[in-house]
């Protein structure tokens, strides 16, 4: 499914399209996504102008005058910004017709995604509000983990993973992270120093702000909003490696399932 870089790299694509422009039609040609989208919700949002887009974890917040679209790209979800006039394919669920001649296409095949309208502050809502925060913002750090994790018992893995913990560290990034901060992905999170916390952390930042560099991970069904799809994984250390020779020692990656996800580490250097 696309993670954190894939929405963030989605973010900045589309970001200079919609803000400022104006809402001037919304055509909903299939409701049922993971969630419905709102019946109604054209009616809402037609004539509204688009404020500001960001990001919240894996989730995009587009905000108009009065509420917020919030848009999940599921498992297999991505946007593109086209021509209102392009014919839409045959999983081209959702356009929001834009005032400048555009629209803002999703696209989702397994229909995992979500389009949901908030009226509230979106951090309120029951799908943000007890997210934890953001990988990026300064508000991760290895003191943070370091007192987080004391008092639990699950793999580091696990616990980086959780959206409690840190808002959208998905499974590529954190076998990705830990493999760099040389820690085991199934060390338990409370035998880890505070020292090695703050390096993890770091890692983390780095991981991920090189794939948003790079246009996020390529996955099977993810291509960025131009069409064109993202190329990280020319760059993956671990992840999607079991068996090749490790890129640091040259030892054999190994694979394992930790907490119902794949998990690639070298034994050498990850302890």
């Amino acid at each position: 499914m696309p993670e954190l870089p894939e929405v963030e790299t989605t973010l900045r694509g589309i970001a200079p399209y919609l803000t400022g422009t104006r809402i001037s039609g919304l055509e909903v040609r299939e409701p049922r996504l993971r969630w419905p989208v709102p019946r109604g919700l054209a009616e809402v949002v037609v004539g509204q102008r688009i404020t500001n887009v960001r990001r919240r974890g894996k989730y995009l917040l587009i905000e108009l005058a009065d509420g917020t679209l919030l848009v999940h790209l599921g498992m297999s979800g991505s946007l593109r910004v086209l021509p209102r006039d392009t014919p839409p394919g045959t999983h081209d669920h959702i356009d929001v017709q834009l005032d400048s001649g555009c629209c803002l296409r999703l696209r989702d095949p397994r229909r995992f995604g979500a389009l949901l309208w908030l009226t509230g502050p979106p951090e309120q809502h029951a799908l943000l509000q007890h997210l934890g925060p953001e990988p990026l913002g300064p508000e991760l750090d290895g003191d943070y983990l370091f007192a987080l994790s004391r008092g639990r018992h699950a793999a580091v893995k696990a616990f980086l993973m959780d959206a409690r913990v840190v808002a959208g560290v998905g499974n590529i990034y954190a076998n990705e992270s830990l493999f760099l901060a040389g820690i085991h992905p199934g060390r338990p999170c409370n035998r880890i120093s505070r020292a090695r916390y703050r390096l993890l952390a770091d890692c983390v930042k780095r991981v991920l702000e090189a794939a948003i560099d790079k246009g996020g991970t390529t996955l099977r069904d993810f291509v960025r909003e131009d069409g064109s799809s993202g190329y990280f994984s020319l760059s993956l250390a671990v992840y999607g490696r079991g068996g090749a020779a490790c890129p640091k020692c040259g030892g054999t990656i190994r694979q394992r399932r930790i907490g119902q996800r794949s998990s690639f580490y070298c034994p050498r250097c990850q302890r």
